[in-house]
């Protein structure tokens, strides 16, 4: 599977991946506050209907102090059958949507609202999944 990558410093990325299995699309971005992880799908109008689940992937300022003057590379890998979406920064997965489920697990557990708002996605939790990690991955690099 091909694996979509972008060098960048904290404070500004973007980085847009779509799945085979249309209309899934996932994207990484920072645009100095923050960097979030959004599963998206394409075939919506527009844009902001298009988010359907948003994780925070790390703040900003702790992460250019981690990283000081080095640039990081974030990328995404999709399972086989286009519906897991794993963001990896650095080469340490810190995100997965799952959209078949529709759920997203990251490591920071972050944001969660009370039930799923209308969309279907569960977003009360967030919560890491290691398990889901080593099956994904396994499955990768079988």
């Amino acid at each position: 599977m091909d694996m979509d990558s972008l060098s960048f410093r904290p404070g500004r990325a973007f980085l847009s991946s779509n799945s085979t299995a249309v209309p899934w699309t996932v994207v990484f971005e920072d645009e100095g506050v923050a960097g979030y992880f959004y599963a998206c799908d394409r075939s919506r109008e527009t844009q902001e209907e298009s988010i359907l689940d948003a994780m925070l992937v790390y703040n900003s300022d702790a992460a250019k102090k981690a990283a000081g003057d080095a640039e990081l590379i974030a990328s995404v890998q999709w399972s086989k059958d286009g519906l897991l979406a794993a963001l990896y920064i650095d080469g340490s997965a810190q995100a997965i949507f799952d959209f078949g489920a529709k759920c997203g697990y990251c490591r920071t557990n972050f944001p969660n609202f009370l039930g799923d708002q209308g969309s279907g996605w569960r977003k009360d939790s967030h919560a890491w999944n290691e398990e889901l990690l080593s099956k994904f991955e396994a499955e990768i690099y079988a």
